[in-house]
């Protein structure tokens, strides 16, 4: 699933909840949905930890068979951000044993030795660790072309990752997996009467909230 922008469009505005997601999935009747979130994992489950409160993150991986996906630049910096997220996820208790790692890399070459030692650490306590290219195309035009993409590195890539996903759901909850439960729908607000409403005879100004 891609919106088919260009890197310059802004986001599109999509519900946060991940409850929202499974609803969506359950009205169109997909059999597997991907959402694109971009929350810091890190500082959700610490955050959460210190408000007494369930993370973001939390809530995705609480969904019926999800399989959490996380990406990180291939670069020194990037790997030591993504360990301090999964040291922060181990503690707080998330299924790291489905979770999958996605390292982008974002330039031509064998990825730094910082990497690969952070990927060979990475391997014992998540699902599986996936190594992603770079795509020139992809960097330049996001996903607003995705049928022209023909690197082989990069399907590839993509096929390893999509096989990774379903490995992993399949190891926790078997193959094929179960039918999903079908969320109660929500709740409709009923309509204000009319009549209830009070006649203005003049403009009003509403207030903004600072």
């Amino acid at each position: 699933m891609t919106d088919h922008q260009e890197w310059s469009a802004a986001p599109l505005a999509l519900p946060t909840a991940p409850a929202a997601w499974l609803q969506l999935a359950a009205a169109g009747g997909w059999q597997a949905v991907v959402a694109d979130t971009a929350h810091p994992v890190a500082h959700d489950v610490v955050s959460a930890r210190v408000q007494g409160r369930t993370g973001l993150t939390a809530d995705w991986c609480s969904l019926p068979y999800s399989v959490p996906v996380v990406a990180a630049p291939a670069t020194g910096p990037g790997v030591a951000a993504l360990q301090r997220a999964v040291r922060a996820a181990a503690a707080e208790g998330l299924p790291l044993q489905r979770m999958v790692v996605a390292l982008i890399q974002f330039g031509d070459g064998r990825p730094p030795a910082v990497v690969r030692a952070a990927a060979t650490m990475l391997q014992p306590q998540v699902s599986a660790v996936v190594h992603v290219p770079f795509d020139e195309r992809i960097r330049t035009h996001g996903l607003a072309e995705s049928h022209r993409i023909s690197a082989r590195k990069t399907r590839e890539a993509a096929a390893s990752l999509v096989r990774a996903v379903l490995e992993s759901a399949h190891r926790t909850w078997g193959e094929p997996l179960p039918a999903a439960p079908i969320p109660a729908a929500a709740t409709a607000t009923p309509a204000v009467p009319t009549a209830a409403l009070p006649a203005r005879t003049a403009p009003v100004e509403e207030e903004v909230p600072a």
